[in-house]
């Protein structure tokens, strides 16, 4: 029987097609039809065509923000997950309900243009700064890389931007990079605990969806390893859709750190990491679900962190901090430590399939 989470994906005349991807037996026909002569740095064997077409997944643009009280607010329970972040002075949450229906929230603030994007069948949460593709708003090409969302740039330019390779692939504007801007994961109640002036993406978008329904059945399960395209190998170190925090640097150094490893150290944890060269500091909260990865240097001075009850203290000068690298109180109060630019959350099997070098950390 087709699965559950490929019948809502996809039109009827794309079902042939998936079975054919998920026996990993067919050459990519509808691929190359997709692709056409577009050229491509990346393996085209594993680009598939994940349906229902180009903006057949309707990307988002400039969606109205309400309070957490609002009624339009009401389709978030507190357990649902948010990407959140800071923009000019703004604290917004963008929900992956929201992501699992639209992929893509391109959002205008002042002289920013970004892209928060969600890819459900990776589990991946990516903002990214559009500038580098001249502020192009981008949306969702039906085509996946690795089971990854591939996007394409609103130029014209037929170019295609796979999510989690942070960059174009292919097309005249394959190579630029796309940097990310600063965001983290966790639970809606976490984020609202953090910053109870936030405000998020109401449910009236101009499109009727129930955005209370995660709608790919069982496919996020831990152990569920079922995916809608081939990728070369799936990873046996752990469960292939366990959430992970993964880590690259720009010498190539990367390393995953799997959410059942940080529960398993605590409902608070700090984890001091040396990833390439680059000393790298990694906060988490169990209660949200949440973690982020900082440069533990702050105004020329190396911190050093450790837990006490549920507080995160710098040995330092012990200030107090939030999951999200604030300084909430003591003499470092007010101020921010640097997150690290490509640091995101996504599933296990992807993280591994864009970076099979990468270390795998466990906790002591």
């Amino acid at each position: 029987m087709l699965p559950s989470f490929v019948r809502r994906r996809l039109p009827l005349a794309g079902i042939t097609a998936t079975l054919c991807l998920l026996a990993s037996g067919c050459e990519s026909s509808i691929t190359d039809n997709a692709l056409g002569e577009l050229s491509c740095t990346i393996p085209r064997a594993y680009i598939a065509d994940g349906g229902p077409g180009k903006d057949g997944i309707p990307a988002l643009t400039n969606p109205v923000f309400v309070r957490p009280d609002d009624a339009m607010a009401a389709y978030m329970r507190d357990d649902d997950r948010v990407i959140g972040m800071q923009v000019a002075g703004e604290y917004l949450a963008i929900p992956l309900n929201i992501g699992w229906w639209h992929e893509v929230v391109n959002l205008d603030r002042g002289s920013l243009r970004l892209a928060i994007t969600h890819c459900p069948l990776t589990g991946s949460s990516l903002v990214f700064d559009r500038s580098t593709a001249g502020g192009a708003a981008f949306g969702v090409s039906g085509l996946l890389y690795l089971n990854n969302l591939m996007m394409y740039d609103r130029t014209g330019t037929s170019s295609l931007w796979p999510q989690m390779a942070r960059g174009a692939r292919c097309g005249v504007r394959s190579g630029t990079a796309l940097p990310l801007y600063p965001s983290v994961e966790m639970s809606w109640s976490g984020w609202k605990a953090l910053h109870p002036g936030t405000t998020v993406v109401s449910s009236e978008t101009g499109h009727v969806r129930d955005y209370r329904e995660y709608p790919y059945g069982d496919y996020a399960a831990p152990g569920n390893s079922q995916l809608l395209s081939p990728i070369p190998r799936l990873d046996p170190r752990r469960d292939a859709k366990e959430r992970v925090l993964g880590i690259v640097l720009g010498d190539g150094a990367s390393v995953a750190l799997p959410f059942g490893e940080l529960a398993a150290s605590g409902a608070h944890a700090v984890v001091a990491l040396t990833v390439g060269a680059q000393p790298v500091v990694v906060f988490w909260n169990g209660a949200s679900g949440g973690g982020a990865a900082f440069s533990p240097q702050l105004s020329e001075r190396l911190l050093t962190f450790r837990v006490e009850g549920s507080t995160i203290i710098d040995a330092e000068t012990g200030s107090r901090w939030d999951v999200d690298g604030r300084a909430v109180s003591g003499p470092l109060a007010g101020q921010s430590l640097t997150q690290v630019a490509d640091s995101f959350v996504a599933y296990w099997f992807a993280w591994a399939a864009f970076y099979p070098s990468t270390e795998l950390w466990s906790a002591p």
